[in-house]
């Protein structure tokens, strides 16, 4: 099958022009989509979908390049889509004519030389999806048309056939389709992942699924220190969690942590990193303000926009009543994190810091330690293996399931292991002594496989902080894990190590099986990549 992609773009570029289409300013979108959402009792506004989470299974591509073709899994579902695609495609122009549509214009990013311009054309027929627009352009800044682009564009049907429902992506013309969902989910990771992908082929840069901050400690030594931390995860993870928190660092000591970014970012050879978003788009369900403080302030500002989330017949939200959905979401805006906020939403030049950090988070429930220090190529390993758990975010049959995804990164372009091999390049090209990688694990100690019978223990958000504390101050003494064989430590200030010992809840024979399991499961799942390093297959066959 063949198609003139050429064609296409081209027919994108027109269907802006239509007479059916209209550019409502943001004002105007707000106004309208009040009108089909609820005030709640803080101002903000809740606004409820027909589909909650993403539709994965529904997303392919086409592309001349074959390489692109075969590094998506082509199921039966997804072949039997691009079968169709033609005709698919000649319904939608066609509709295009006809529909009531928008046109709006955003900027990605605000930096000196990549900067993609985001072109929306999406339907209104279902007057109520115009809150997917609006809340678009509350997560990124106005439309500079100075700014170096590439050029994207959106074509977005929310009333398409529920029957026929997909996201067609044409990443070499830098197009994309959406049709029979208004989640608003779909065109944010729509524009990220073309985004992501014009990156790596345009400008040799690295599109990471990861959140961003700046930490500044007082070392062991009494020196102030400033590190660029980056945090990779799965939804539902802690990555935003992890992104947005304070980490308990002391201001009268001259620390802090500045929070720069919370989804993607473009990671550079200088070891910078390219922010996209000015707002950032969070998990609620379980929302509290204990543990998450400066995310459940600023979901409860009236900037805050609220989708799925619960909320009453007075306005009152509940964030911890998941009869919705387990996917409830929220969008906060940067600005409103005060002082907690950076100057800039990127990452600067390991020049003028004293180091990068890549923290890799998972959620594991047995053995895996809390954290683990690692070496390039195991950091390049855990960078593939993107072991988490699945979450209603992206696949509700399967929630709670165990997973693996390059990059915790769903939305690549082509093939995986270049993506590894890219990674890894950039980290070997970066100076040594400035850089260090971590696995995070955010799950639960001695939960499955349990043969000791006592209680199982979950691993704290201020665990975890206490971890990432330490590992900025130097001051863990580390010593090598027998079986993963990375560096786990002797000692954490300000934590006692006892919960995290697996003697607690396995016996030693049970213990070493998990962990030879976990491990023939990695190489196991490592085989699929043909042409990724050697070092890095090296790193997990142990």
């Amino acid at each position: 099958m063949k198609i003139d992609q050429r064609e296409i773009l081209e027919k994108v570029r027109e269907a802006f022009g239509y007479p059916n289409v209209r550019k409502p300013s943001v004002e105007e979108m707000r106004e309208e989509a009040i009108k089909h959402g609820v005030v709640t009792e803080d101002g903000s506004l809740a606004f409820f979908t027909s589909v909650r989470n993403r539709s994965a299974r529904l997303t392919y591509l086409y592309a001349e390049d074959e390489n692109l073709m075969n590094s998506l899994e082509w199921t039966p579902q997804r072949k039997k889509l691009l079968e169709q695609l033609p005709k698919t495609l000649e319904l939608v122009f066609e509709y295009l004519k006809k529909a009531p549509l928008i046109q709006h214009h955003r900027n990605m990013g605000v930096n000196p030389d990549f900067n993609p311009h985001m072109h929306l054309l999406f339907s209104i027929a279902r007057r109520d999806t115009i809150r997917v627009p609006y809340m678009w352009t509350q997560s990124l800044p106005d439309f500079n048309p100075d700014l170096p682009g590439p050029e994207l564009y959106m074509v977005y049907i929310p009333e398409w056939q529920e029957k026929d429902r997909q996201i067609i992506v044409f990443p070499e013309i830098n197009v994309t389709f959406v049709l029979g969902t208004d989640y608003y989910g779909e065109i944010k990771k729509g524009f990220l992942r073309m985004a992501m992908y014009r990156a790596k082929v345009d400008k040799g840069y690295l599109g990471l699924h990861a959140g961003a901050k700046l930490a500044r400690v007082r070392d062991r030594n009494g020196k102030l220190r400033t590190y660029s931390i980056l945090l990779f995860g799965l939804s539902g993870t802690g990555k935003t969690t992890h992104s947005v928190h304070p980490w308990g660092l002391n201001p009268d000591e001259g620390e802090r942590v500045w929070i720069v970014q919370d989804d993607f970012v473009a990671l550079r050879p200088d070891g910078s990193a390219y922010g996209t978003e000015i707002g950032f788009f969070i998990k609620t369900d379980g929302l509290e303000r204990e543990s998450q403080p400066l995310i459940y302030d600023s979901a409860r500002k009236p900037s805050a926009l609220l989708e799925n989330v619960l909320v009453d017949w007075k306005g009152k939200v509940y964030f911890q009543d998941l009869t919705l959905t387990g996917n409830g979401r929220g969008i906060i805006q940067w600005s409103d994190l005060g002082e907690w906020k950076s100057d800039s939403i990127n990452l600067p030049p390991l020049s003028e810091i004293d180091g990068l950090i890549f923290l890799f988070i998972t959620r594991r429930s047995d053995i895996l330690p809390m954290i683990q220090k690692l070496d390039p190529a195991q950091a390049a390993a855990a960078f593939m293996l993107g072991e988490s758990i699945e979450t209603s975010a992206g696949d509700p049959t399967k929630a709670g399931q165990s997973v693996r995804v390059v990059g915790t990164n769903p939305f690549i372009v082509g093939p995986e292991d270049e993506e590894g091999n890219i990674f890894y390049d950039l980290y070997r090209g970066l100076p040594q002594d400035k850089v260090q990688a971590y696995l995070m694990n955010t799950g639960t100690i001695g939960e499955r496989g349990n043969d000791r019978g006592t209680k199982s223990y979950k691993i704290r958000i201020r665990d975890n902080a206490a971890a990432i504390r330490a590992i900025m101050k130097g001051t863990i003494d580390w010593e090598e894990h027998p079986l993963f064989k990375t560096l786990i430590p002797k000692n954490i200030p300000d934590l006692d190590l006892n919960p995290f010992d697996l003697s607690n809840y396995y016996t030693e024979a049970t213990a070493e099986k998990l962990i030879e399991q976990l491990i023939e499961e990695r190489k196991e799942y490592m085989k699929k990549f043909s042409n990724l390093y050697p070092e890095i297959i090296k790193a997990v066959d142990i």
